[in-house]
């Protein structure tokens, strides 16, 4: 993967989302206006912390996310999403 062009800054972290399946378990299509939104995904950059907060998540980590949370950019044709570390739930 290339180097990714954007720094996040204090206790801020890049994640790319993890697209949800697309078919139920017993094969039904899920179409895209029914689909919720990822809450899954896997931390791309991490910010170096503030003097208060000190950076938990690594790059590659995968990591659950609050629903509503964070700032969702493009970059490259890859979406992502820039969030404060504290709106990260669990490192899967």
């Amino acid at each position: 993967m290339a180097e990714l062009k954007v720094r996040p800054l204090g206790d801020r972290v890049v994640i790319e989302p993890i697209a949800n399946e697309e078919r139920t378990a017993s094969g039904i299509i899920i179409p895209d206006t029914a689909k919720e939104k990822p809450q899954r995904g896997t931390v791309r950059a991490v910010g170096n912390g503030t003097k208060d907060v000190t950076m938990e998540v690594k790059v590659g980590d995968i990591v659950l996310y609050s629903k509503y949370g964070g700032t969702e950019v493009t970059v490259d044709d890859v979406d992502y999403i820039i969030m404060r570390q504290n709106d990260i739930l669990a490192v899967i």
